[in-house]
C-alpha cells in the first residue's frame, strides 16, 4: 500500500516567529519578524514582494525577510515547514490545491492554501502574423509551443485553445527547454503561436521581427469560449489590456486575466494575523506603488477579490468585507471553490485507499483516477 507520507498541514496558527507582536498605527498588530518566501532574486516577484516588505517596515515596527526561490516546490516549502508565514507565489498555488503537476507526489497533495491578495495581470497567445489568424480557433493544425518542466505556461496554453474549441490533438504540440526558445523558435518560423505577457520583452522582439505577431482576442462576451476557458483553469477572467507589443488605447485586445504574484498562506494561519497584515499592506500602498511598471495594480480594490489560483483567506475576506470589496459574486466563486477543493481531497484519499503500488507510480495513477473520478 502506498505510504501516507503526506504531511500534515499546520493545525494551529503561524505565529511562532514572531510570537511578541506589537501595535501599531491604526490598531494594526504585526510579528515583531516575518518570513516570505518569493521568486528568485532579479524576478519581478522578488522586486515586488521586497518593495512591499521595505514599505511595510517603514510604517510599523516589524522586521520582514524575504527568502528568495527559482521553484515552486522551493517557495511552498516553507510555508509547510512553518519556517515562514507568508509566500509571493504563482500558479503553484493552483497545483498545489488540485495536487498535480510537482504537487502529485506522495509527500505532498491537495494542499490547504489559501490567498491573501494577488495582483491583477494579463497574458494571452500570439501568433506570427504571417499566419492571418483572427481567433484562437485559427491555430488549428498549426505549431503551438510548449516547455518541458513549465507547467504554469503550458497549462494556460490549453486554457487558450479550450477557448476556441481546440486541444492538443487539433494543433502541432512542438515542445522546448525553454521560455526564451520558443520566442527564438517564432522569429526563425518554427513556431507559429505561443502564450506570452503582453508587456515582456520578448513580445517586443517577435513585434519587431520580419514575422510579427497577431494577438489572438478573448472577448468578454463568448460566454461558451470563457466556460471552456475557465474549466481549465478556473483563476482566469476577461481583462482588456491596453499596453504592450502592437498593443495601445487605440488598439486594445482582450486577454486572460490572472494573478501575479499572489501574497498566500496556509488555511490555517490565524484570521487576525491574516487581516492585520493585508492592512498593514493597503496602508503601505503609497510606499511601493511605483516600485514597477505595475506595483500600482496591488491596489486592494482589485488585488482582494476573485478570481485567484487557491481559496481566499478568511482574514482577506474580513477586510475585503469592511472595505466594500466583498460581493455576493465573490462570495459564489468562494464557495464555489472551496467546494472544489474539498472535493480534490476527498479524491486524494479514496485513491490513496485504492492503490497498490510504491511511490513510484503513484503519480500516474493518481493522474488516472483524477481524470475517471474529478471532473473539471
Amino acid at each position: 500500500m502506498l505510504r501516507l507520507l503526506v504531511k500534515a498541514l499546520p493545525t494551529l496558527a503561524i505565529l511562532g516567529f514572531g510570537a511578541t507582536a506589537t501595535l501599531a498605527q491604526d490598531d494594526v498588530t504585526l510579528p515583531r519578524s516575518m518570513i516570505w518566501s518569493a521568486y528568485d532574486v532579479g524576478s519581478g516577484g522578488y522586486t515586488e514582494a521586497s518593495a512591499i516588505a521595505n514599505a511595510v517596515q517603514g510604517n510599523f515596527d516589524t522586521r520582514i525577510r524575504v527568502l528568495p526561490s527559482g521553484t515552486s516546490i522551493g517557495r511552498l516549502l516553507p510555508l509547510r515547514e512553518q519556517r515562514a508565514q507568508f509566500g509571493f507565489l504563482s500558479n503553484e498555488l493552483f497545483f498545489a490545491s488540485e495536487g498535480t503537476e510537482e504537487f502529485a507526489t506522495p509527500d505532498w497533495g491537495p494542499q490547504d492554501v489559501r490567498v491573501m491578495l494577488g495582483r491583477p495581470a494579463s497574458v494571452g497567445i500570439i501568433a506570427a502574423a504571417d499566419l492571418n489568424a483572427t481567433s484562437v480557433a485559427d491555430l488549428r493544425g498549426k505549431r503551438v509551443g510548449f516547455v518541458k518542466g513549465n507547467p504554469s505556461l503550458n497549462i494556460k496554453t490549453d486554457a487558450y485553445l479550450a477557448f476556441g474549441g481546440l486541444t492538443r490533438d487539433d494543433v502541432e504540440e512542438v515542445w522546448f527547454g525553454s521560455y526564451g526558445a520558443l520566442k527564438d523558435a517564432i522569429i526563425s518560423n518554427q513556431l507559429d503561436a505561443m502564450g506570452m505577457v503582453p508587456t515582456s520583452s520578448f513580445a517586443r522582439e517577435i513585434e519587431a521581427s520580419s514575422r510579427g505577431l497577431t494577438w489572438l482576442n478573448f472577448p468578454p462576451e463568448d460566454a461558451e469560449g470563457w466556460q471552456k476557458a475557465t474549466d481549465v483553469i478556473s483563476f482566469a477572467e476577461p481583462h482588456k489590456q491596453t499596453t504592450g507589443a502592437g498593443i495601445d488605447e487605440d488598439h486594445p485586445v482582450w486577454l486572460l486575466g490572472y494573478r501575479y504574484p499572489m501574497l498566500a498562506t496556509y488555511a490555517a494561519t490565524s484570521e487576525e494575523e491574516v487581516y492585520n497584515l493585508v492592512k498593514a499592506i493597503d496602508q503601505s500602498f503609497d510606499g511601493f506603488r511605483e516600485a514597477t511598471a505595475e506595483a500600482a495594480n496591488w491596489a486592494t480594490e482589485g488585488a482582494i477579490v476573485p478570481p485567484a489560483d487557491a481559496p481566499f483567506h478568511d482574514g482577506a475576506i474580513r477586510y475585503a468585507k469592511e472595505m466594500g470589496y466583498w460581493t455576493d459574486e465573490a462570495q459564489a466563486w468562494q464557495d464555489a471553490r472551496l467546494a472544489r477543493l474539498d472535493a480534490v481531497k476527498a479524491a486524494w484519499a479514496e485513491a490513496q485507499a485504492a492503490y497498490e503500488g510504491d511511490d513510484a507510480g503513484w503519480p500516474e495513477f493518481w493522474g488516472s483516477w483524477r481524470a475517471e473520478h474529478l471532473a473539471n
